[in-house]
């Protein structure tokens, strides 16, 4: 090989190199051309988190990757920024789909995905059941059995079914209270789940009762509750805190104690009083600093720069709290929305005290309870519904089952989800995959 040509061949070589190194570098910092719009852009990507384990992921109908057995997550690089059609799929799941959009130099997530079984399994638990309640544990059911439907009834008898041995047993009947007829007006569990609370209608008198679950047989005593000041018209306990509305309009916050109502006294929450009127029901819900009065069906929040309650929503049926406190659901008939109560970077950003619309429901909106954090269960009418609070490119809403006038119960601790309907409880499979 000749000088020359050996000269030639280093001026190409350094020429290469000039024009491919930058190249290289552009390319591994994330730029690349977007033919479509004809000009140089850095890329981005999709990260995404779902449940069960190694599903497969397509973009814009193209299987692209699947998530990790061991992570359940996937990390999709190198995208131009555009909108994709995503589609999550699993072979016995409902898919999910959205369109989401990869901005320059941005990680799009989606890291809270659940796909749920496509026919999730419904089996007849418990027949002849007229109303159900769920201990707060999750592990004993209190079944009222009677010849009506419902509670008030002639009749009757309390069995407690234990899930966890499967073992249904005898609790208490009406003539173990009084022989003339008594009527179940309320019946509540304990914190710990070891006694419940009977509210009963003996003739024209009301008298409670509590009955230790631990003992047995189980033990029925009358249960004397502390006489309440005339002056409180609602009250609530939080946190060794307790609520309280008097006729004057105030809510006060006082040490958790026997005789408070007879105290009236207390740190006063509002410095406008609230309207109170006569014979009409109120309630106080309180949710870490968010205090909410509740009149009839319209609900007011107390506003801390005006120190009043302000109208919030009319028609309010349900008000419950997330499992991680950061949420609120509260629905009309028709209605579900969601309130804020802290920053949220997940799966969306939304600052405390943001009100979000979620949906609206063609028939009327019953039960509704949270999943997860992330995932609602209703049931409206005759259907029972899952829906993600995810309201980028709107929610998905899928029905799991159909009933004639159902009443659910989701039970956290088993993962399962509850069903009364023509005297039959029913259970399903487990509906979140562990």
């Amino acid at each position: 090989m000749t000088k020359r040509t050996r000269t030639i061949l280093f001026i190409i070589c350094v020429i290469l190199f000039a024009v491919i190194a930058p190249l290289v570098v552009f390319y591994s910092q994330g730029y690349r051309f977007d033919f479509e719009i004809k000009k140089i852009v850095q890329t981005g990507a999709f990260y995404f988190k779902v449940l069960p384990r190694g599903v497969e992921i397509y973009l814009n109908g193209k299987l692209i990757k699947k998530t990790s057995v061991l992570t359940s997550s996937a990390l999709i690089e190198n995208l131009l920024p555009k909108s994709y059609e995503i589609q999550i799929k699993k072979e016995g799941y409902r898919f999910w789909q959205k369109n989401l959009e990869i901005k320059e130099k941005q990680v799009t997530e989606a890291k809270n995905i659940i796909l749920f079984p496509e026919n999730p399994k419904l089996e007849i638990l418990i027949k002849n059941v007229g109303d159900f309640w769920f201990s707060p544990d999750g592990k004993k059911i209190v079944i009222y059995e009677s010849a009506a439907a419902s509670p008030p009834s002639s009749n009757w008898n309390l069995k407690l079914y234990e899930l966890e041995k499967n073992i249904k047993s005898q609790l208490i009947q009406e003539k173990d209270i009084y022989l003339r007829g008594a009527n179940l007006l309320n019946l509540e569990f304990s914190d710990d789940s070891k006694e419940i609370y009977l509210n009963i209608g003996m003739k024209e008198q009301e008298k409670n009762f509590v009955l230790e679950l631990n003992k047995f047989p189980p033990i029925l005593t009358e249960r004397k509750i502390s006489s309440i000041s005339e002056n409180v018209v609602a009250s609530q306990s939080l946190n060794n805190k307790i609520y309280y509305l008097d006729n004057s309009g105030y809510v006060f916050k006082t040490d958790s104690s026997p005789d408070f109502f007879q105290k009236g006294t207390g740190l006063k929450i509002n410095a406008k009083p609230f309207s109170v009127q006569p014979e009409t029901e109120y309630k106080l819900r309180v949710f870490q600093d968010y205090i909410f009065l509740q009149e009839k069906k319209s609900l007011y929040l107390f506003d801390q720069d005006s120190e009043s309650f302000e109208k919030f929503f009319d028609g309010i049926s349900n008000l419950k709290i997330s499992p991680d406190l950061n949420k609120l659901v509260f629905s009309s008939k028709s209605e579900i929305w969601i309130l804020f109560l802290k920053d949220s970077d997940s799966p969306f950003l939304y600052q405390k005290g943001d009100k979000v619309f979620l949906t609206r429901i063609s028939e009327k909106i019953d039960n509704i309870f949270w999943l997860n954090s992330y995932y609602l269960i209703f049931n409206s009418g005759s259907k029972i519904k899952i829906a993600e609070i995810d309201d980028r490119d709107g929610i998905s809403i899928i029905e799991i089952a159909e009933f004639e006038s159902p009443k659910i119960f989701w039970n956290k601790t088993d993962k399962k989800l509850y069903i009364l309907s023509n005297g039959n409880l029913y259970s399903s499979t487990p509906l979140l995959p562990s």
